[in-house]
């Protein structure tokens, strides 16, 4: 096998993230060293599925796991409750059971669903995280967060359930349109904001650094923040930053703007309300990163337009929301304040 770079998590479930290059193939002696031969539903997406979908399941079934699989239509668009049932009755119909798996072969779309399946299912039975973005690589793959979107706003019906291992190839990533990878930058330059200063400035000179050891590092900074608080009572709520200004975004444009497009904009968007909240303004140097990376940086909607969504954020709490705000590069902080003083920030940050 392929060199691996190890990263453990220690939460509810111990499990693996196995970083490496070039050894999707081997993903069945992976599993094999680690797990019984049972069944393994593959849910994936018509983008991904004809790029790995055969690499993976036949290295499955060599292993002596039995596979079997189903496609879905990429994009975010798809990630509803109606695909999440008919993988399920794809699962029922193949009798997958309790001491079987399904692997997430895809973004985090896929990663979300599959989660939110597996965590359902029977009322629980153990899942595999194949990313195969930078944004499912570095943040959606960890951490056991799985969910849905519905009519009212994103990833409001969920549940927290940890996977049973992450198997990560880089060379997945050689594939993605520029967009998609671009995507997954924002939720980098997310880490190196809100806890890391050495990481922002590394990713800041854009193409000089090392791909996988920048992929490790975010892991470790989301392993250290799901084994502090893997329930989102305290600091996992730093991993938002960026995401309650982005989430209104996307459902604004109807998801025509992709998530790491809406989070570069909600990041800047946050800088703005920080600065009028009375923290240093780091609006500019986050917009130059933001911006260096090809993201649009204004925010195409009006305060009152994203103060219509922010009341349904799945952060809100009663009458008050939680925002994360930056106090300095590699240090945000938790503000609770009241929804209403949400509304005021963005009118004076001039939104």
């Amino acid at each position: 096998m392929a060199t691996t770079t190890r990263i453990t998590v220690k939460a509810s479930g111990t499990y693996d993230i196995l970083l490496n290059k070039g050894s999707l193939s081997d993903i069945g002696q992976a599993l094999k060293e680690r797990f019984k031969p049972c069944s393994i539903a593959v849910l994936s997406d018509d983008k991904v599925f004809p790029l790995y979908g055969k690499t993976v399941t036949e290295s499955l079934d060599k292993a002596g796991f039995t596979t079997v699989s189903h496609v879905i239509p990429n994009g975010e668009q798809s990630k509803t409750l109606d695909n999440v049932t008919s993988f399920i009755s794809r699962m029922v119909d193949a009798q997958i059971t309790r001491t079987d798996m399904v692997i997430a072969l895809g973004g985090g779309v896929i990663g979300d669903m599959a989660g939110f399946a597996a965590a359902i299912y029977l009322r629980g039975i153990p899942y595999i995280q194949v990313p195969t973005t930078l944004l499912a690589a570095v943040d959606s793959s960890v951490g056991g967060k799985t969910a849905v979107d519905i009519s009212a706003g994103k990833n409001l019906i969920g549940a927290f359930h940890q996977p049973a291992l992450v198997y990560l190839d880089t060379d997945t990533l050689s594939t993605l349109d520029p967009q998609v990878m671009r995507d997954g930058f924002a939720e980098v330059i997310k880490y190196g904001i809100i806890l890391d200063r050495k990481l922002f400035d590394t990713v800041a000179k854009t193409g000089s650094f090392d791909l996988k050891s920048v992929i490790a590092r975010c892991i470790e900074i989301k392993r250290d923040v799901v084994e502090a608080d893997e329930f989102d009572k305290g600091m996992r709520g730093l991993l938002n930053f960026g995401h309650t200004f982005g989430h209104a975004i996307e459902k604004l444009s109807g998801f025509t703007i992709t998530h790491g497009s809406a989070v570069a904009r909600g990041m800047i968007v946050a800088a703005k309300v920080a600065r009028v909240y009375g923290f240093t303004d780091y609006t500019d140097v986050i917009t130059k990163v933001v911006r260096d990376y090809g993201f649009e940086t204004e925010c195409p909607y009006s305060a009152d337009q994203l103060y219509s969504v922010i009341l349904s954020d799945k952060k809100r709490a009663g009458a008050d929301i939680t925002l994360v705000l930056p106090k300095s590069i590699g240090a945000c902080t938790l503000e609770k304040m009241p929804a209403t003083q949400v509304l005021e920030l963005m009118k004076k940050a001039g939104l």
